[in-house]
């Protein structure tokens, strides 16, 4: 069984190329206000149309 990634150790061109590399920050997290504002939105319109279907 072969792997197909390559051991940066191996190779002294590629160490050095890995050593070198910036490392990728995380992406930062998601703000959940915009979701929480949808689900009330979305809550108040279901209430909204229950009250006026039942009456």
């Amino acid at each position: 069984m072969s792997d197909n990634s390559v051991d940066p150790s191996g190779n002294t061109e590629a160490f050095r190329a890995f050593t070198q590399s910036t490392p990728q920050e995380p992406a930062a997290p998601s703000s959940k206000t915009p979701l929480i504002i949808a689900g009330a939105v979305v809550a108040v319109v279901l209430i909204g149309l229950v009250v006026w279907l039942a009456s």
